[in-house]
């Protein structure tokens, strides 16, 4: 833990008093979003103290060019930046003919900032004396609308306290922004037309390269004490790529002034002509009003708690952190478009760039199956189906396979590899089994196997041809091995036979002749369609299972755990309790060359196999191996300790699962990495959720059928969650003396707790 300020609460995210050490911080976590957009929790106002400010709209990307001090052969050409979408929030505000800033103002009392999780909205209150000598309340509240997903409504509210006070408001659209990590300081936005109305605005701009084309809005209203005062800006002010409007009122002291603002944007990618789609919405939404709007909005995410909330009786702290890693999943991505997926940092900063990594097939797709409709889920796996031809080329242009082999990219936002980091970008290449092993993930729990006839199978196939032609043959070892990768641990480079590389290969390959068959059999059909399409023949398949049959795992028979690479026993094994606490975290301390030297593990790697294949090894190996590896594990990747907490669950070591369940859902509120202030960690949190259900709640899918081995930390009183199995609403609700299982419905459902059948109707306890 490296903060301790965001105040604990059921149902909010809360900052009380103003730090400006905390305001970037506090710009991650108070960000929000409604799956077409985001913004980080920027002040409206002006503020000239430190600030990162961002706006981001969903599938807008600008490829920023490569820059590297050394160029190597086969380097994506451009790193894909998720782009700071136009300002639309900002409104700058005078008073007494001084300029409102926190950064200098004489005094900041009753500051207060809240992420009101429950209803979708976020609020931020304070009192301040300015300079002049002026005390002003100020009450702001902002969401982005769910029902309305191109608008967002900020009330901007100004009460003066101790005189009558002249308060000018100067709203604006600004596309002259840029991003925080641009490689060469470029430009991303071109603006194209201004158009201003009487209280509106509209800034169209279109991305270099890529042209996307985006409207950005506003429509701003004056009131005083709540009431429109019908007034219009008295100046208009424009370049190529902003407006701004003045508005001047005179309010008596205690009284209130406020301006409400529209805004939001409308892109190309949805519409032909965006500035028409722009007027359109700020009509429907002054049609709608501010109030019905938030109810709206309130409505709508109650239709979100009612399937996703999971509550905790008892740990206040615990109940926060799963609901803030709830709500930033569902601020993230909510399953309406095919054509997006979900970023690293969501819509709370840009690092990492791309929109898609691994983290969605290995962590977010569990959730979004469990907790939504199944098409949710099944639109994550068409956007790799719809890439799959971009997977192709880049095995075949940045590595030289061939005959449709498929290299999935490590980072993209259209197909195309745009990670540049060579040791990651051509190495890690594991994401290709957690893209197929999401396949199978998402046949077993939804028991729909038709994806796998109409789309999955080509996937697959291009994946066990990327694999085959990977390994290759040892005549030392006889058998066929995997070098020069990356695994999941990625403070390990260019190490041959990595065992959870190694492993999902061989799975990659049985899988998907196994899939081969099962089409042949029930598609027939289909089977045709897809060995013509691809040119595969019944000898390539054969060649693909000689190397799983025959591929090499490297293990210590004296430890009886699997190693983690070749090579692993020869490091200087020294435990992570016995490493100093100043040397941490040590991607921020050590030179590169000494992490890579030592035995220090940033995530999940063997153990990450252990999780995706639970069942092909004993409890006895989980637990040499579990113990082994943890032991070495620094957790400095946000991905790390949801895993860890599972399986501590499973081998019921209670007290260490609770602990790393805290820092999984408390890893950005607590700033555990230091790294907060650059965004939230939106795909772990998945994995939070992952603790919960499948580690305390023991869930598993065997047999077509839920499994469940509750336990509880001795921390809580009780925790319930809720599935989506199959169309079928199960409640699950754990205490100290016994879990109920209650369905919604007429329809029973037969699951397995603790090993035993049992028929769960309307009301099951088990004792």
């Amino acid at each position: 833990m490296n903060q301790d300020y965001i105040k604990p609460d059921n149902w909010s995210i809360i900052e009380e008093g103003f730090d400006a050490s905390s305001v970037k911080s506090s710009e991650s976590l108070f960000s929000i979003g409604n799956g077409a957009m985001g913004q980080r929790a920027n002040f409206e106002e002006t503020y000239s103290g430190e600030t990162f400010q961002g706006s981001y709209i969903a599938g807008i990307y600008y490829p920023d060019k490569t820059k590297v001090g050394w160029w190597k052969n086969g380097y994506p050409k451009y790193f894909a930046k998720v782009l700071n979408a136009p300002n639309w929030i900002g409104i700058d505000v005078e008073i007494n003919e001084e300029n409102l800033d926190l950064n200098t103002c004489t005094e900041v009392r009753n500051f207060r900032r809240e992420l009101y999780m429950k209803e979708g909205w976020y609020n931020r209150s304070f009192e301040a004396t300015l300079k002049n000598g002026t005390e002003i309340a100020v009450n702001i509240r902002r969401f982005l609308s769910l029902d309305l997903d191109e608008v967002g409504i900020i009330k901007y509210e100004i009460t003066p306290l101790n005189k009558d006070a002249k308060i000018v408001y100067r709203p604006y659209v600004d596309a002259g922004v840029t991003n925080e990590d641009a490689n060469w300081e470029e430009k991303f936005w071109e603006p194209l037309e201004v158009k201003k109305g009487t209280n509106e605005a509209f800034v169209t701009a279109q991305t270099f390269k890529t042209h996307f084309k985006v409207t950005t809005f506003m429509h701003n209203t004056i009131l005083a004490n709540g009431e429109n005062v019908n007034i219009s800006p008295s100046t208009i002010d424009s370049t190529a790529d902003k407006v701004q409007f003045t508005y001047g009122t005179i309010i008596a002291k205690g009284q209130t002034s406020s301006i409400q603002k529209i805004g939001g944007y409308t892109v190309s990618l949805n519409h032909d002509n965006t500035l028409a789609a722009a007027e359109k919405c700020i009509k429907t939404a002054l049609n709608l009003g501010y109030n019905t709007l938030l109810q709206n909005q309130i409505d709508a995410w109650a239709k979100i708690w009612e399937m996703s909330d999971i509550t905790i009786d008892g740990d206040v702290k615990a109940q926060q952190g799963i609901r803030f890693n709830i709500f930033q999943l569902n601020q993230t991505y909510l399953g309406k478009d095919s054509r997006l997926n979900i970023g690293p940092k969501g819509f709370t900063g840009e690092k990492y760039g791309g929109s898609t990594y691994w983290d969605t097939e290995a962590y977010c797709i569990p959730f979004y199956m469990a907790t939504k409709d199944q098409q949710v889920a099944r639109n994550l796996l068409t956007y790799r189906f719809n890439q799959l031809d971009k997977a192709i080329e880049n095995a075949q242009n940045n590595l030289g396979f061939k005959d449709g082999a498929a290299l999935y990219p490590m980072v993209t936002m259209n197909g195309e590899e745009c990670h540049n980091e060579w040791e990651i970008t051509h190495e890690e290449i594991h994401r290709n089994g957690a893209i197929a092993f999401a396949i199978f993930n998402y046949n077993r729990f939804t028991g729909d196997y038709s994806y796998i006839p109409e789309k999955g199978l080509e996937v697959l196939i291009g994946i066990a041809r990327f694999w085959h032609q990977r390994a290759s043959f040892s005549k030392d070892k006889n058998q066929y091995v995997i070098l020069g990768v990356t695994g999941p641990n990625e403070y390990e480079n260019n190490i041959n036979n990595n065992f959870y590389t190694n492993y999902i290969a061989k799975w990659c390959i049985d899988y998907t002749e196994e899939q081969i068959k099962k089409v042949a059999a029930e598609y027939p059909a289909d089977h045709k369609r897809i060995l013509e399409k691809v040119n595969l023949a019944a000898a390539e398949i054969q060649a693909w299972k000689k190397v799983a049959d025959n591929m090499y795992f490297p293990k210590s028979e004296e430890l009886g755990v699997y190693l983690q690479q070749d090579g692993f026993l020869d490091k200087d094994l020294v435990p992570v309790k016995d490493l100093d606490k100043s040397q941490r975290p040590i991607n921020q301390k050590w030179s590169w060359d000494r992490v890579l030297r030592s035995p220090y593990i940033k995530q999940a790697d063997v153990l990450q196999c252990f999780y995706f294949f639970e069942d092909h090894f004993s409890k006895e190996e989980l637990k040499r191996n579990f113990e082994f590896y943890e032991s070495f594990t620094v957790h400095e990747s946000s991905l790390s300790p949801c895993v860890h907490s599972i399986q501590a669950a499973h081998l019921d070591k209670m007290d260490m699962a609770y602990t790393f369940y805290l820092r999984t859902s408390r890893l950005d509120l607590d700033d555990y990495n230091k790294e907060v202030e650059e965004g939230c960690h939106i795909t772990s949190m998945a994995g939070t959720w992952m603790s919960i259900v499948e580690g305390f709640g023991g869930m598993r899918v065997k047999n077509d059928q839920l499994h469940f081995s509750p336990k509880i930390p001795k921390e809580w009183k009780g925790y319930s969650f809720k599935i989506n199995f199959r169309n079928q609403i199960l409640k699950v609700s754990v205490n100290h003396d016994e879990t109920t299982f209650t369905v919604d419905g007429d329809q029973d459902l037969t699951i397995v707790v603790n090993g035993n059948p049992v028929i769960a109707s309307k009301f099951v306890q088990i004792n």
